[in-house]
């Protein structure tokens, strides 16, 4: 026999009865009735009861078990007695009688239980995640994902895409985040620069004259974590393209992803045909490029029906040209706690409240807002919105690209407190359309607003002859469930266009040299029309195993502070590797 064991604690059933078996596995869960001990015995696969008596030999190691120690067992394989047979395992049709134990590796007493699905500190548990994974619920997040994974894998190779490995170590490059950087021994004062994403590298690959890149590639930014961002490094489904359209680049992912969620929605509805919602028709209709269309609320532009108005506010800020007034539907939301409700939830959120009409049971709107612009006006929005008695609207007003953050945060709000978000499917669409260039108003200049090496639509002649805030690019996101689950682009493969791009965000031919020289040159050679994207495997993940936060689905992440507290990194190093580097360090005065 094995020395560890003869089976898995998944692998025993019925036709097992009668054999002499080993297992080895962790004490799940140890239970004394009336002087017979009940092991529950766990291993990567499964779990199965074993039973130990006063008459067994093993009985007084037995007794010296405690959770979470590591132990072989032998015995001979059971039937449960009638009625005490658990239909939820696997196993659990029958039992080990144990003869023998060996304590392979006993255990301190536990910062956090394994067994059950208590509630413990992030610190503890992120300080003790070799514990934390033994879990159940996130042992099985994260063979979720490395099924995911093999499932992206698989249908990538079906599409004839070839998997790459691109570097590590590479160049720093204005890619819209901070880059980690790694000082070089070998050329002092030099960095490199751990990849944002394998963005330029498999550009590079496509000038080689490979057709379909991919790969699943770590990508580091050194930003401020948050819920649906984890500090430091993340993963995504990376690919690239050789002579394709935006078209083209749709048609080969959205059965890939779609297949993804199909294989892992466990039953949940997954939309079939995408729509595709322009970037402007998003903000305006769902206030985010992210949209959760799960939620049914539209919102519409109501300014007509304020201008001229009694309601001296909204009537004063219609004054100026650039400003409107947006309304969201609240199908039931017509009742006066209700509307004061979301008043004060928009004044927790910093804005000076909420405005509203609502439509009581056979009777005129009602409210400071419709006793101020009088019946005909309420009347009328409530036909725009498709409203009924019962129903309120809130409004927001002044400048949109100012408000409609908040618009978007407000829909949602009323979508969820109203209970009209189908929280059991997956909707997915594209997000088309995004403008090239943004106004940034710290610096007083126009900026990229998303991917840079992204083509303008209409080309150089566009960048040459149309105001940059008016350009859009073959730019594109995929929203799911109110999450950008992924994003690319057609690039600017052509060197005139490029350099033009970055002119126009103030970057010169030198910098584009300097910065990006390895594809500038590469571009002077023959380079092919070439898109692609990228997919958020984490956030996919997350989507799919129904959590809100990526720490439930990452191994050994980082906590907010971006400390690996496992780890024990972010560490001091030594004064010997410090001066191999050539490096100082300059710390900020201690608070």
């Amino acid at each position: 026999m094995h020395r560890y064991r003869s089976h898995t604690c998944g692998a025993l059933r019925g036709t097992d009865i009668g054999e002499k078996v080993r297992l080895s596995g962790w004490c799940h869960r140890i239970r004394d009735h009336g002087g017979v001990l009940f092991i529950d015995l766990r291993d990567h696969y499964g779990l199965t009861q074993a039973v130990i008596d006063p008459d067994s030999p093993a009985f007084k190691a037995a007794e010296a078990l405690r959770a979470e120690w590591v132990v072989r067992i032998d015995g001979l394989v059971r039937a449960r007695p009638a009625g005490t047979e658990n239909a939820d395992l696997p196993t659990g049709q029958v039992e080990v009688y144990v003869s023998e134990i060996e304590v392979l590796g006993p255990a301190a007493e536990l910062p956090l239980q394994v067994f059950g699905d208590q509630v413990f500190p992030e610190e503890t548990r992120l300080k003790y995640r070799f514990l934390d994974l033994r879990r159940e619920k996130l042992h099985k997040n994260i063979m979720t994902r490395g099924a995911v994974i093999d499932s992206m894998r698989r249908r990538m190779k079906d599409q004839g895409f070839f998997e790459f490995q691109t570097p590590i170590l590479t160049a720093s490059s204005p890619e819209g985040a901070r880059d980690f950087l790694v000082p070089s021994r070998l050329h002092p004062g030099k960095f490199y620069a751990l990849p944002q994403a394998p963005q330029q590298y498999k550009q590079l690959i496509m000038m080689s004259g490979f057709d379909r890149y991919f790969q699943i590639a770590p990508c580091f930014r050194d930003e401020d974590p948050r819920a649906d961002r984890l500090p430091g490094e993340f993963y995504q489904l990376d690919l690239e393209m050789s002579f394709v359209t935006q078209e083209d680049v749709f048609a080969a992912m959205e059965p890939v992803i779609r297949g993804v969620f199909e294989d892992f929605a466990e039953g949940k509805p997954v939309t079939r045909n995408w729509p595709r919602i322009p970037y402007a028709e998003s903000l305006r209709k769902y206030g985010s490029d992210k949209p959760d269309l799960r939620n049914p609320l539209v919102m519409q532009n109501v300014s007509e029906h304020f201008r001229g108005s009694g309601f001296k506010v909204f009537a004063r800020m219609l004054e100026d040209a650039k400003n409107e007034v947006w309304a969201i539907p609240g199908p039931g939301g017509g009742s006066r706690a209700f509307c004061d409700r979301m008043n004060s939830w928009a004044q927790s959120e910093g804005q000076p409240g909420l405005g509203y009409v609502m439509w009581r049971e056979g009777g005129e709107g009602a409210g400071p807002i419709a006793n101020n612009i009088g019946p005909e006006r309420t009347a009328a929005i409530k036909a725009q919105l498709g409203l009924k008695d019962g129903d309120a609207a809130f409004f927001v007003a002044g400048d949109p690209e100012k408000f409609v953050k908040f618009a978007g945060a407000a829909r949602t709000k009323v979508g969820e407190d109203l209970n009209l978000v189908d929280h059991d499917r997956f909707e997915l669409a594209w997000i088309v359309d995004f403008p090239m260039y943004e106004w940034n108003e710290d610096d007083k200049k126009v900026d990229f607003s998303h991917n840079p090496f992204s083509m303008p639509q209409g080309g150089l002649e566009a960048l040459e002859g149309q105001d940059p805030l008016t350009i859009k690019a073959f730019q594109y996101d995929i929203a799911c469930n109110g999450y950008e689950i992924a994003s690319g682009g057609i690039r600017n493969h052509r060197p005139d266009a490029m350099v033009k791009a970055f002119e126009i965000a103030g970057y010169g031919e030198e910098t584009v040299v300097e910065r990006f020289g390895g594809m500038y040159r590469a571009f002077q050679y023959g380079a092919p029309p070439h898109g692609g994207m990228a997919a958020g495997v984490d956030r996919i993940v997350m989507l799919l195993c129904g959590v809100t936060n990526l720490r439930e689905i990452s191994l050994f992440p980082m906590n907010q502070q971006a400390l690996d507290l496992t780890m024990g990194a972010p560490s001091d190093v030594t004064a010997k590797q410090l001066r191999e580097l050539h490096i100082r360090l300059n710390l900020p005065d201690a608070k």
